[in-house]
């Protein structure tokens, strides 16, 4: 029987193995090795696709395989057929962007001309907002003062801009920008009344949000759109305007805006706080009536509400809930009844919810251990604490100071020297021993023992 002789794979077919083949390795090496199965000799070299390096750069930067995706750039640089689009880059610098990696996306930017390509607002733009969602404010700054270079600014290097001066804290020069932008004759759109008034919300200028909300629509003519409405209602909602959230989530059905799980699960929170349990659950049936499917963020508003009830049986019911309709819960949801079996006095229950969190598939984090360690010295159970201080500090996890200072401060007037010195020991290890930490316990060494000479105390009490 003659062996099947497989057709050679065309660069059109190619590219749509890649778009098929959802394993970033597998794709590498279907791109690496097309027609492995043909002749060597007789086969010629392989004429890639520009869309084809596309794809295969996509994917790997998708998975952070950044050095597989370097090395086909590099491949790309040396193709003399075509010179990359600019976009090719922009995807780049977002994914390192994504992974905190700014100088690689910085240097992506610079080293585009190597590849013939020219760099235009699209990519400085990209560069921009990555250098902003990395905190690195100071070099967008630099970067944006050279804008010239790849010229004039556009709606979007302004949201940018924006969006780093309202994430520095700086709502002032936001608002420059802001003017800035109008003189220059660049229209604002909804995303950049939308970053104003959330920060506006988020610094308790209501009035001034609400008053850019009705500028953007009578000055402007542009809309308001979900997250306008959802920071306003957050915002009314933390100073208890229970009323006014509900008048807003009214506005937005008659405007014909589809109500998303932050907007119900923002006033299911305020409901509990406010005693109005009843009517969060009838919230919740309306949600499921719209259409909106309740999602973790929904379940853990209901969650956190039980538990600043002290109902924890309850919050495990929404728990088991959750699971039952699919929706899965997250670290989120385990830490907040953490806390709440805490305040209920439970914390075996709490402890043992911890220790059973990566069975469930969620490993506890710096909060969990924090929380749990928290519980416990307000439970007053101080070798528990003394425990989960030590396992915390030994899974590099910092703790809050203020929350060391006070178990030692309770074991120093325990006088309880041994648990102290455990305390110390594990205090010692992380390097987290403060200076208020420090002078508590030798004070504490010094009224016990009644001793008035420090190399005697240092005898006593050895600092790790």
């Amino acid at each position: 029987m003659k062996p099947v002789k497989l057709k050679p794979i065309s660069p059109f077919r190619l590219s749509s193995l890649l778009r098929l083949q959802r394993d970033p390795n597998l794709a590498l090496h279907l791109f690496q090795n097309p027609n492995s199965n043909t002749n060597p000799t007789k086969a010629k070299p392989f004429r890639y696709t520009l869309v084809s390096y596309d794809l295969i750069i996509t994917k790997l930067g998708r998975a952070k395989m950044f050095d597989e995706m370097e090395r086909i750039l590099d491949q790309l640089k040396h193709e003399t057929r075509f010179s990359p689009t600019e976009i090719i880059f922009c995807n780049v610098i977002s994914f390192y962007a994504r992974a905190r990696l700014p100088d690689r996306a910085i240097h992506t930017f610079f080293r585009m001309p190597d590849f013939r390509c020219h760099r235009t607002v699209k990519s400085l733009n990209s560069l921009l907002n990555g250098l902003c969602n990395c905190g690195e404010f100071r070099i967008l700054r630099e970067m944006f003062l050279g804008f010239h270079k790849y010229g004039t600014p556009d709606t979007c290097t302004y949201n940018i801009l924006i969006k780093a001066c309202c994430r520095s804290g700086r709502l002032e020069d936001a608002r420059y920008v802001f003017d800035e932008m109008r003189r220059r004759g660049v229209c604002p759109n909804v995303v950049t009344f939308g970053t104003l008034i959330h920060q506006l919300c988020l610094n308790f200028q209501l009035e001034e949000a609400f008053k850019l909300k009705n500028d953007m629509v009578r000055a402007y003519g542009v809309m308001p759109n979900a997250f306008v409405y959802a920071s306003l209602i957050k915002g009314v909602c933390r100073i208890g305007e229970l009323s006014l959230a509900f008048r807003l989530k009214e506005e937005m059905v008659r405007n014909r805006l589809k109500l998303d799980s932050t907007v119900y699960a923002t006033l299911i929170r305020v409901l509990f706080e406010v005693g109005r349990k009843d009517e969060a659950f009838g919230l919740l049936e309306e949600m499921k009536g719209s259409g909106c499917m309740p999602d973790t963020v929904t379940y853990n508003a209901m969650i956190s509400g039980f538990c600043k009830e002290r109902n924890s049986e309850a919050a495990f019911r929404i728990l088991d809930e959750m699971v039952e309709k699919g929706c899965k819960p997250d670290v989120i949801s385990y830490n907040v009844i953490i806390g709440g079996l805490c305040k209920e006095g439970k914390w075996s229950e709490a402890r043992d919810l911890l220790e059973d969190m990566p069975r469930r598939g969620f490993p506890p984090d710096v909060v969990s251990y924090r929380t749990l360690f928290d519980g416990l010295c307000d439970c007053r159970q101080f070798k528990e604490a003394a425990f989960i201080l030590d396992e915390m500090i030994f899974k590099r996890f910092v703790p809050r100071l203020a929350s060391v200072n006070i178990l030692v401060d309770r074991l120093c007037h325990e006088v309880n020297m041994e648990l102290l010195l455990s305390v110390l020991d594990s205090l010692g290890k992380g390097n987290f021993i403060g200076v208020d930490t420090w002078k508590m316990a030798v004070n504490m060494v010094c009224k016990k023992n009644k001793l008035s000479n420090s190399s005697d105390i240092m005898d006593t009490l050895v600092m790790p």
